[in-house]
């Protein structure tokens, strides 16, 4: 008993430095045809193997970054919670709460769930056991990603809504996941999600922009076939118009985005895109009717007139707006891109030329 206490000893002492430790031991038995199971007993202990595998040099960190911006990192591990404690702390997870397999096969499915969201760390978890902690985080109503690189990794790369490996990791692996890092280390998924977050927001301007704009447009175009005797901008000024309008939004994927908005995940919210465009595309249209009330009765312009009047205001307000529209805050202090602001502002000034150019007269 005590020899096998010190033995215990060593291997737990390893354990709480890192090191993953295989026991090494030996029997003498006679030359026979075969060896079985059934020989493995009386075994004379020789040593320990121990395997060091530290985390990479940025991972403290990256998850810094990730949890500052969201993104909760749960470590779920077939390693024993000495070795897990220890990894835990070198990457800046102090004194975290382990739950290990063998509690995890007497949870029910539901309590699992609670058990899930409010622990960060698994250890002595089995294959299973990873892919229902997994089942249980995505039941909670969360988006999960799973990082793994062995064939033990397979189910639970395909259940996550997002499956990451690397390239060195077995083929199997490699097949179930949806993405395949190139590079070593964590940090390259930190960019990866604000990068996403980035694009997102600039989709999001983009719609926003564009429903709100063709929705105020239909009133003012309904609202002016209504009350003129003359149509109130011709067929190839209106294409004209939205193909330079169209043309001013082309850099809106190189637009800044607010850091408020990226440091938290969103979630796609079509009632946004549906509220805005009922409340902005209405008043974009108060604006044409108070361009329509001056072009007839303070400038009392023609139908040519008219149709220039309604073309130069119509393309000017609904690209300018935008500087408004890409940001929740103070468009003030809220910069756009360069690109942005030049592709604007170059479609204004297209359309504030393009009545005294050679085409005026070919486009009415």
């Amino acid at each position: 008993a005590e020899v096998r206490a010190r033995c215990q000893e060593t291997f737990e002492e390893f354990s709480r430095h890192g090191f993953r430790v295989l026991a090494v031991a030996y029997r003498t038995v006679a030359q026979g045809n075969g060896f079985t199971v059934a020989d493995e007993h009386s075994l004379i202990l020789a040593g320990y193997l121990a395997f060091a595998d530290p985390p990479n040099p940025d991972a403290a960190a990256s998850l810094a970054a990730m949890k500052r911006d969201g993104v909760e990192v749960k470590i779920l591990t077939g390693d024993n919670e000495l070795v897990a404690r220890h990894i835990c702390e070198q990457v800046g997870l102090t004194d975290p709460t382990i739950v290990l397999g063998e509690e995890i096969e007497r949870m029910t499915d539901p309590a699992l769930q609670h058990v899930a969201e409010a622990t960060n760390v698994f250890a002595r978890v089995s294959t299973m056991q990873k892919h229902r902690i997994i089942t249980a985080l995505k039941h909670r109503d969360h988006v999960v990603a799973y990082m793994g690189d062995g064939i033990n990794d397979a189910p639970s790369l395909h259940t996550a809504d997002v499956g990451i490996s690397v390239a060195s990791a077995v083929d199997v692996a490699r097949e179930a996941a949806d993405i395949i890092l190139l590079k070593p280390g964590i940090q390259i998924l930190h960019k990866g999600i604000i990068e996403g977050r980035r694009t997102s927001a600039n989709v999001l301007k983009y719609l926003l922009m564009g429903t709100s704009s063709n929705f105020g447009n239909m009133f003012s175009m309904a609202g002016a076939s209504a009350i003129l005797p003359f149509l109130p901008m011709l067929p190839a000024q209106i294409l004209l118009n939205n193909f330079l309008y169209d043309l001013a939004q082309i850099t809106i994927p190189s637009d800044n985005v607010d850091p408020s908005f990226m440091r938290k995940p969103r979630r796609w919210d079509v009632a946004l895109v549906r509220n805005f465009m009922v409340g902005i595309g209405p008043v974009s249209s108060v604006f044409d009717f108070l361009t329509f009330a001056a072009l007839l009765f303070w400038f009392r312009t023609s139908e040519p007139q008219f149709h220039t009047g309604w073309f130069v205001e119509s393309l000017a307000t609904q690209t300018l707006v935008l500087f408004i529209i890409r940001t929740a805050g103070n468009p003030l202090r809220s910069r756009p891109s360069k690109p942005l602001i030049a592709t604007v502002l170059g479609i204004v000034a297209v359309g504030l030329i393009l009545p005294v150019a050679p085409l005026a007269t070919t486009l009415g």
